[in-house]
């Protein structure tokens, strides 16, 4: 207990400063802050991606090395999906209570260490060693690739915190949607970085190499971080920006009452807008994963590219997929006054029929295109979803919670599609995996034309 004890107080939320009365020194410091916050989250979520996607170039290599079939190829994905499900909900609940300053570079540096533990067990056991007729290298992979999801389920929440206490209403939705870019450039990296080092250094330097650089930014991290601007004696971010704000749910003097579990309660288990968001999510990331971690696998299989070349390809995906992740947010800004379930209509309408139009394509050349559609398509709800239009559907006290309890949802997605689509792979087809992905779109399409009657605009 006395561990426990000395660990909570290392990592609980700091108690708000001595307020700062000076008017320019509050301007000083908030730019400051604003800026070294932001560019620290977007490159240190970067820094997270490389040690998570890097498994997706590397799984046709660990089938060549260690004999697996896609089905347990499947189940080792889904093992960091598995516990980042769990893991972002609880460790969203966490982060609400806690100091991202210190819970993130801890998170990062932990996810580092077991990346270089999933590789020493790699060279150690042998893949033909069994227990009770199950593979033991297979079941220490899953186990410390699922470690690894725990603890990459610790960098969004705390970040989804910052964001909401460090950027005003009215410019959260751009600022949500350029720090959310740091997904796609983030497995756009972990691609090309993966294609380059399996091809010259072999596939476990795919993971151990990402570990390093991790390790090396978590002193970066920790010290460009904050926790909310109160700790450091600035004043709540809407009352800077605009004087005369009001929270919508304050007017009435209600939520000041409250305890964190009401808030809880009240805007998340018995909020129907949220669990609508949170089942159209595991559909959006059934498509989102199963794109991402099989298609590099799927080009080698059925379009006979190396895996270099396939690589290359689905590095477009994040590439491009940009596009879709800043414009979600300024185009329903911008052409819908604040509303997002009809980009979420357009971009899943879309998505279906690139997917279909990749499947059929017998041009290299397109395969760029098709991809590159896929992830603008894919990106735009991803973003939307199960980050801004939870947080905008609750309350920013629990910003963290409501995006860790949608993101758990969106990972129980990521676990149907890495274990659905390697059991349909190996029973049916390539072909029947590919629509299983499109009736996903499908199925996350249909909830959003329901989510656009209960949306009101904002003004």
């Amino acid at each position: 207990m006395g561990l426990f004890n000395k660990l909570k107080e290392f990592y609980k939320e700091p108690a708000p400063a001595e307020p700062i009365t000076d008017t320019a020194v509050i301007d000083k410091t908030y730019a400051m802050w604003r800026m070294r916050i932001f560019l620290s989250m977007f490159f240190g979520y970067i820094i997270f991606y490389t040690c998570r996607k890097n498994i997706s170039v590397a799984l046709p290599a660990i089938q060549e090395a260690l004999g697996y079939s896609k089905l347990e190829l499947g189940l080792l994905g889904s093992s960091l999906y598995f516990s980042y499900a769990a893991g972002k909900f609880i460790n969203g609940i966490i982060a609400d209570n806690t100091n991202a300053k210190r819970i993130l570079p801890t998170a990062l540096f932990i996810s580092a260490l077991v990346n270089i533990l999933f590789i020493i067990c790699a060279h150690f056991v042998s893949p033909h060693l069994t227990f009770g007729g199950f593979s033991v290298l297979l079941f220490l992979l899953a186990f410390f690739w699922g470690v690894n999801g725990w603890f990459q389920s610790m960098g969004f929440p705390p970040i989804a915190k910052n964001l909401s206490y460090w950027f005003a209403n009215k410019e959260r939705g751009v600022k949500w949607s350029l720090w959310s870019s740091s997904h796609e450039v983030g497995t756009y990296i972990s691609m090309i970085l993966s294609g380059y080092l399996i091809t010259h250094y072999g596939w476990e330097s795919v993971f151990y190499v990402p570990a390093v650089f991790a390790i090396i930014f978590c002193f970066f991290f920790y010290k460009n971080l904050q926790d909310k601007p109160a700790s450091i004696g600035l004043p709540d971010i809407e009352k800077y920006k605009d004087p005369d704000y009001v929270e919508p749910a304050k007017e009435s003097g209600e939520e000041d009452n409250y305890t964190y579990s009401d808030i809880f309660k009240k805007y998340i288990i018995k909020n129907p807008t949220v669990w609508l968001l949170a089942v159209a999510y595991i559909f959006v990331y059934v498509v989102r994963y199963g794109t991402i971690d099989w298609l590099v696998m799927y080009q080698v299989d059925m379009k006979q590219y190396t895996i270099a070349e396939a690589a290359k390809i689905i590095s477009f995906l994040p590439l491009v997929g940009v596009l879709g992740t800043i414009g979600a947010g300024f185009v329903s800004d911008k052409l819908f006054g604040g509303k997002r379930a009809p980009v979420n209509i357009i971009c899943l309408s879309l998505l279906a029929v690139c997917i279909y139009l990749f499947k059929i394509n017998q041009f290299p050349i397109m395969d760029y295109v098709y991809v590159s559609a896929i992830g603008v398509f894919t990106c735009g709800p991803q973003v939307l979803i199960g980050g801004l239009s939870a947080v905008e559907s609750s309350s920013k006290k629990v910003a963290s919670a409501v995006t860790g309890f949608c993101g758990m949802f969106g990972y129980i997605g990521s676990i149907l599609s890495g274990v659905g689509t390697g059991y349909i792979i190996d029973k049916f087809s390539w072909n029947s995996a590919i629509n299983f992905w499109i009736l996903s779109a499908l199925i996350s399409l249909s909830i959003c034309t329901v989510l656009l009657k209960k949306e009101k605009k904002k003004v």
